[in-house]
């Protein structure tokens, strides 16, 4: 097995690669994801109780709503917390394939590309300082995708929260093994 980095593996065997990456956090960004994860919950429990107990109806409605966004919410950020402790995402190519997956407890959709229908295997271009950038690349989310191809006509888009030092060395890496794979299939 060889580490790319503290998150990022690859390892090899036989005809196949695997590439993983975890979706940890340093340490300091965890705990602060799992406190605000605690006062969004006390913060919709008190809600709860203030629309159980009130008998004013213009009130009562108004905190229902709320309640409503508030349990979208704490569920997205229950989500990400989630993925953040126990998620990694998978990249196998083997067999003139390759299968990308999202791993949560080791369940998740994969997807399969054949190899000879990938093109332009690269680094996203995205401008890092746009807000919707620093949006899907903070701690707070699952982390914006750093890498992609195209695939028959459409573009797909992998490498969760990847850092641009890691994103560059496996996307060297992973074009190395579709080129194998190629070959191997000729």
């Amino acid at each position: 097995m060889e580490f790319i980095s503290e998150r990022a593996s690859i390892e090899r065997q036989g005809n196949s690669a695997s590439f993983v990456i975890s979706a940890r956090l340093p340490k300091k960004q965890l705990v602060l994801l799992v406190l605000w994860l605690s006062v969004w919950t006390l913060c919709g429990l008190a809600f709860v109780y203030e629309a159980s107990v009130n008998r004013s109806p213009e009130l009562r409605m108004p905190l229902w709503v709320m309640l409503a966004f508030w349990a979208y919410f704490e569920l997205r950020i229950l989500r990400v917390l989630l993925w953040r402790t126990k998620g990694f995402e998978i990249w196998r190519a083997m067999e003139g394939e390759l299968v990308i997956k999202n791993s949560l407890f080791g369940y998740g959709k994969a997807s399969r590309y054949f190899i000879a229908n990938i093109q332009r295997l690269g680094l996203l271009n995205m401008d890092k300082t746009s807000w919707k950038w620093q949006m899907s690349d903070s701690f707070w989310t699952r982390g914006a995708e750093q890498l992609g191809f195209e695939y028959q006509g459409r573009k797909v888009a992998f490498g969760r929260g990847l850092s641009e030092q890691e994103a560059g060395r496996l996307v060297h890496l992973l074009a190395q093994e579709l080129k194998r794979e190629r070959k191997a299939a000729q």
